[in-house]
C-alpha cells in the first residue's frame, strides 16, 4: 500500500470516528456536514471524495458496528442459533443504548416523522437492522441449525419489533425502564422459545 493509499484510509476513519462522536453529542438531524468537516479539519470537498451523503457514512459507522458484533457471534460458532441471537439482540440494545436517551428519541421522532420517505435514516437504518437478522437466521437455515421451513421474514420482524420497542419505550420512560434489562427477560422468557419450534433436533 502507497502512502497516499494509507493516509487516503486514515483521513476516511477520521471522518468515520468524528461523525460517530457527533451523533453522540447532537443526534442525526441536526448534525451537518460541516460539522463532520470542521471537526474532522478537512476540506467539505473531502467529505465528498469518500461520502455521498450524510446517510452513507451513517451506514457505515451501523456496519462497522455489526463487524464488532460478527467477532463475537464468531467466537460462539458452535452455540446454537437462541444463544447467538440473545447475543445480537443484547450487543444491539447496548449499542444503541450508548447514544443516549434524547439522541434515541430523535432516532426515533425521524422515523416516524419521515416514514414516507424511503432515503430517510429510519428506513435506511430499519432495512439494514431486517438484513442483518435474516443473514444470521439464513445461516443458520444453511448450517441446518434452523429448519427449511423456518418464517425467516417474519421471525426477522418479530425480534426487531421488539429491539425497537424496547427502545421506545425506554425513552417514554424518561429512562426508568432499562433496555439491558428487559431485552434479556425478552431473550428468556419469548426469543428462544419462539426460535427453538423451528430448531433441527440435534441444536436443541
Amino acid at each position: 500500500m502507497t502512502t497516499r493509499q494509507e493516509n487516503a484510509l486514515k483521513t476516511r476513519q477520521k471522518l468515520l470516528d468524528v461523525t460517530n462522536e457527533l451523533i453522540k453529542e447532537k443526534g442525526f438531524y441536526k448534525l451537518s456536514i460541516a460539522d463532520i468537516t470542521e471537526k474532522a479539519e478537512v476540506a467539505r470537498g473531502t467529505f465528498y471524495t469518500y461520502f455521498k451523503h450524510k446517510e452513507e457514512i451513517v451506514l457505515e459507522i451501523c456496519k462497522n458496528l455489526f463487524k464488532e458484533t460478527q467477532s463475537k457471534l464468531d467466537e460462539i460458532k458452535n452455540s446454537n442459533i437462541s444463544e447467538k441471537l440473545c447475543l445480537y439482540t443484547n450487543c444491539f440494545i447496548r449499542e444503541v443504548q450508548e447514544y443516549k436517551i434524547h439522541i434515541v428519541r430523535e432516532w426515533i421522532k425521524g422515523i416516524v416523522e419521515k416514514n414516507e420517505n424511503n432515503d430517510s435514516m429510519g428506513m435506511i437504518k430499519w432495512e439494514y437492522d431486517n438484513e442483518m437478522l435474516k443473514n444470521i437466521l439464513n445461516s443458520a437455515v444453511k448450517n441446518k441449525e434452523l429448519n427449511q421451513n423456518t418464517p425467516i421474514e417474519e421471525l426477522a420482524k418479530t425480534i426487531l419489533y421488539q429491539m425497537y420497542g424496547i427502545l421506545t419505550c425506554w425513552c417514554m420512560s424518561n429512562g426508568k425502564i432499562n433496555p439491558e434489562f428487559e431485552i434479556k427477560n425478552y431473550n428468556e422468557f419469548q426469543l428462544k422459545t419462539m426460535v427453538e419450534k423451528y430448531m433441527s433436533g440435534d441444536n436443541k
